[in-house]
């Protein structure tokens, strides 16, 4: 199904990207597609279902609901009793077994997604068992302080830490779910509560988690999430940018490294957006199009100043679809636009 069919307006960012650039980009997701609704990394690559969920958020802002729906469903019918998913697919099976809470979370953020993209609520109603299950898996890992353990191992044994990150994203997969449950009629004032001590943690506590501070999402992601916002998340982001943001660019993964990565230049294309840093998000998101192939996918990354991508030759599914995200949020005009930026 095509964007004309399903009423959904593709972005585009006027002098940078059209609308049919981003449409080739969705169906350079769509392409990785298998029969079963898993979305590979690249051919013959693993998924994993954070990634998974955003490509297929991308694909239903580009109009391609069939396919973001198979997605999902694939999703749907993999998630275990517990309400979790392993955090590495493979098409022949698993990859790798743990137990991410992040990953576990976004589902939510892919449902509330899909309901502000399509207007319906048939889809979310019936995959809404899913949400809650993998919610109430995720708010099992919460300590008593409120940080979110990483994973958890399949015998049961969670690991001894949590991330900044995965807490940050989870405190807005948790908004998602809470937003979700509102709309289709669910009472969930315990989410509420969950969210509102990890929001907390996050933004005055960082003791609660492990260092990763060269990794350029453990600078952003706060911000993105909503978890630190107004003056602070623009603080945040204005004491992080020298150290992260090549100019002229991009966002490097990590601090030590002149490895700049579409992806994360996306991501921190919305993080700017919502502490009102409107021209530096345009920036980046002009940088990232260096990334940009001919037939609308994306090079994970690219490292400077030998320009050579690396991973060698690699175009992900999940670089293309933050790259879709991220026009969306600076068009800023669809459903879904704010919805990493709008932390109200």
């Amino acid at each position: 199904m095509d964007a004309s069919a399903t009423g959904i307006s593709v972005p585009q960012v006027p002098g940078v990207v059209t609308a049919e650039q981003l449409t080739a980009s969705a169906q350079s997701i769509a392409a990785l597609q298998l029969p079963s609704g898993m979305i590979e990394w690249f051919p013959g690559g693993h998924a994993d279902p954070w990634n998974h969920v955003e490509a297929a958020m991308a694909l239903a802002t580009c109009g391609l609901v069939d396919e973001a729906e198979s997605a999902y469903q694939w999703l749907i019918d993999l998630q275990r009793q517990d309400g979790s998913w392993h955090n590495y697919y493979l098409a022949e099976g698993i990859e790798d077994s743990k137990l991410d809470t992040n990953c576990v979370a976004y589902f939510a953020t892919g449902m509330w997604h899909h309901f502000l993209c399509t207007g319906s609520r048939v889809f979310v109603e019936k995959a809404w068992p899913t949400v809650d299950a993998a919610v109430e898996f995720v708010l099992e890992m919460q300590t008593k302080r409120g940080e979110i353990i990483w994973a958890k191992h399949t015998d049961g044994s969670p690991w001894s830490y949590a991330l900044l990150t995965g807490s940050s994203s989870i405190s807005h997969s948790l908004r998602c779910a809470i937003d979700l449950a509102e709309a289709l009629g669910h009472e969930r004032p315990h989410w509420i509560e969950a969210r509102d001590r990890l929001v907390h943690t996050i933004a005055h506590v960082p003791e609660a988690f492990e260092p990763k501070d060269r990794w350029a999402m453990d600078w952003y992601y706060p911000v993105l999430a909503g978890a630190i916002s107004g003056d602070d998340g623009a603080k945040r982001m204005s004491d992080g940018w020298d150290t992260f943001v090549m100019e002229g660019k991009g966002v490097r993964c990590v601090s030590d490294r002149p490895w700049v990565t579409a992806a994360e230049t996306s991501e921190c294309v919305m993080a700017c957006l919502a502490v009102g840093m409107d021209d530096e998000a345009l920036d980046l998101f002009r940088w990232a199009q260096r990334l940009r192939d001919d037939d609308g996918a994306y090079f994970t990354g690219l490292v400077f100043p030998e320009l050579v991508h690396f991973p060698a030759d690699e175009r992900s599914a999940y670089t293309a679809a933050a790259v879709i995200l991220a026009a969306d949020a600076l068009e800023g005009t669809s459903p879904t636009s704010s919805l990493f930026t709008k932390h109200g």
